[in-house]
């Protein structure tokens, strides 16, 4: 597998006697804080229930109405 140029110049910087950039990482540099939550079959339903409502309300609100 290839190294990349990343890992090249951390190797070189460590044959050159200077200090690795890994040392100074965080504990939270490799976590992942991510939360994954499924959504519910209510939050589903909910979400199709009202799809599309913004888009009519837009259209009811803009009409044009013509006096003779």
């Amino acid at each position: 597998m290839a190294k990349s140029n990343a890992r090249k110049k951390r190797d070189k910087l460590i044959r050159e006697g200077k200090q690795n950039p890994e040392m100074h990482r965080g504990l939270y540099a490799l976590a992942d804080l991510r939360t994954r939550k499924t959504k519910t079959k209510t939050e589903k339903q909910f979400q199709m229930k009202h799809k599309g409502r913004l888009s009519q309300d837009f259209h009811e609100d803009h009409r044009l109405f013509l006096f003779c």
